[in-house]
């Protein structure tokens, strides 16, 4: 394996993918399958209504992310922004994947605030895969481009 070159995180709006949901799920790192009960339990115990971005919010959280981007001087290969989750993919710098993550994630929910959408955005954590050759990289931007509804593409 050769030196990563970048990641592709994705993380969820908050309550749009709960434990025991039948797409299954991760818990202590482990995939688990469907638990309807667990579902059901969760869904009670939401403190609020599942966050769904509309187009606005959507546009607000890329330009959040694009900005964010720049003041780090982190290339972006790709992003989009969909109505219930994120994929960002971008080139490997030195912090943290962990902090890079926590900073993108800040930026988009504070500059949602800014525009109205108050209160938890995110779900706890996020996703990363790892991209070690270009053709890794370039099958998640392909990924990320053809995902679901019209990505929102740059660089």
């Amino acid at each position: 394996m050769g030196k990563m070159i970048g990641y592709m995180l994705t993380w969820r709006t908050y309550g749009t993918w709960l434990q025991g949901d039948e797409r299954g799920y991760v818990k202590d790192g482990k995939l688990l399958n469907q638990n309807e009960t667990l579902e059901q339990i969760n869904k009670i115990n939401l403190k609020k209504q599942p966050i769904k971005f509309n187009s606005k919010q959507k546009e607000i959280v890329k330009d959040s992310i694009i900005q964010k981007a720049k003041r780090l001087n982190q290339k972006v290969f790709a992003l989009t922004v969909l109505s219930n989750h994120i994929h960002l993919l971008v080139e490997k710098k030195q912090e943290s994947i962990e902090t890079t993550a926590a900073l993108y994630k800040t930026a988009a929910r504070t500059a949602l605030n800014k525009n109205g959408l108050e209160g938890k955005i995110w779900s706890k954590g996020y996703d990363k895969r790892y991209c070690f050759s270009y053709q890794e990289l370039n099958n998640r931007i392909e990924y990320i481009r053809g995902h679901n509804e019209t990505p929102l593409k740059v660089g």
